[in-house]
């Protein structure tokens, strides 16, 4: 951690690294970030940024082995550890254990290419645990098996991540065919791919489903990757794609007990308009209420991603068995079934959310125990 050079100004010091790299780090936000305003256990800031200067003096400052050491004309005297300085780059994000980069998967992966791990390692050794989660966050879906018909085991594996998220569902739920359903899940009728619950103002993040029984006639699982789908559509239709993420439409979910509604787009993209969310599901779509003067142009969008929904090359299908779960990223990944007969044999599914922030903590804190 090696610093080769230093220029010391009184708003700033310029650090040439051992690396060649040369990063200017203003005064306030050395003031802002000095060990000595932090709380010792919990890291916390204490520091009153108010109470400051808005631009502090630097008076001198030095580089040791392991410290910047600066003396401010107020007669404040920072130790600022040269990792924190060369890990914290102003107009560099800091690193993120938890970032994975993505691949972006269609039709020619495979239900065979879908990477699969077993329940009981993950259960038992956090490096499999790491591996399995970098490989679900990666593709947005992987495979667990050796799980059995309890369903306590794939509950047990999603709490090796952290803690459930409840729904108006409850913390799990049962996907059968029930007599008085509240959901198209709970009916043997095909499901269109679609997100889970997009009419919440934070749809789950990550979805397990666990097959406890699988014995009827059909009842195909059916996944596609949504960021793919949008991908060739802003390739190939630029002004849909537009439209997906500039107007948002109403979601929403209502029985006797619940009515939950938001109105969000179809795609959402981050700070740097990369994919980060798609909440796609036609059948919890409420009315549409854009203007009337874009709402042809908002239907002919909506549609063009629906028939890439459709399309066999974005779409891959396989029929769980009992003891497998199947886990994917449900803000990410669209899923659906094929129709069953629940006459000719039994089907179970047990399912469970967590959300991506508990999914993103766990990778950050597996990354600092098998680092150490």
């Amino acid at each position: 951690m090696t610093v080769s050079a230093l220029d010391v100004r009184a708003d700033r010091v310029i650090v040439t690294w051992k690396d060649g790299n040369v990063v200017t780090y203003p005064t306030i936000w050395l003031r802002d970030n000095c060990p000595s305003g932090l709380h010792p256990q919990t890291h916390e800031r204490m520091l009153d940024l108010l109470l400051l200067e808005e631009t502090p003096q630097l008076r001198s400052a030095e580089a040791g082995d392991e410290d910047l050491v600066l003396h401010y004309v107020d007669g404040h005297d920072s130790r600022m550890p040269l990792m924190l300085l060369k890990a914290n780059c102003p107009g560099i994000p800091a690193k993120d254990p938890a970032d994975v980069d993505r691949v972006h998967w269609r039709a020619d992966l495979t239900s065979a290419g879908i990477p699969r791990y077993s329940g009981p390692q993950i259960l038992e050794d956090n490096q499999v645990l790491d591996a399995w989660m970098r490989a679900t966050a990666k593709f947005g879906l992987t495979i667990v098996d050796g799980l059995g018909s309890d369903s306590a085991a794939g509950i047990a594996v999603a709490e090796r991540i952290g803690f459930l998220r409840k729904t108006n569902f409850g913390t799990t739920f049962e996907v059968v065919s029930m007599p008085d359903p509240n959901n198209l899940a709970y009916t043997p009728i095909s499901l269109p791919l679609h997100s889970d619950l997009p009419n919440q103002e934070v749809p789950p993040g990550f979805q397990f489903l666990h097959c406890l029984a699988n014995e009827a006639k059909g009842g195909g699982s059916i996944f596609a990757d949504g960021f793919a789908i949008a991908d060739d559509l802003r390739a190939d239709d630029p002004e849909a794609f537009h439209l997906l993420c500039k107007v948002p439409i109403p979601f929403r979910f209502h029985d006797r007990d619940y009515d939950i509604q938001v109105r969000e787009p179809v795609i959402t993209l981050d700070h740097e308009q990369r994919l980060a969310e798609i909440r796609y599901n036609a059948h919890i779509a409420a009315i549409f209420d854009m203007p009337a003067d874009i709402m042809p142009a908002y239907y002919r969008a909506y549609r063009a991603y629906m028939r890439l929904t459709r399309d066999p090359k974005y779409r891959l299908s396989f029929k769980l068995e009992s003891g497998e779960m199947v886990v994917f990223d449900n803000r990410r990944v669209l899923h659906g079934r094929e129709a069953f007969d629940p006459s000719t044999g039994h089907r179970h599914l047990h399912g469970c959310y967590v959300d991506r922030g508990e999914f993103l903590s766990r990778l950050r804190v597996l990354a600092r125990h098998i680092n150490t």
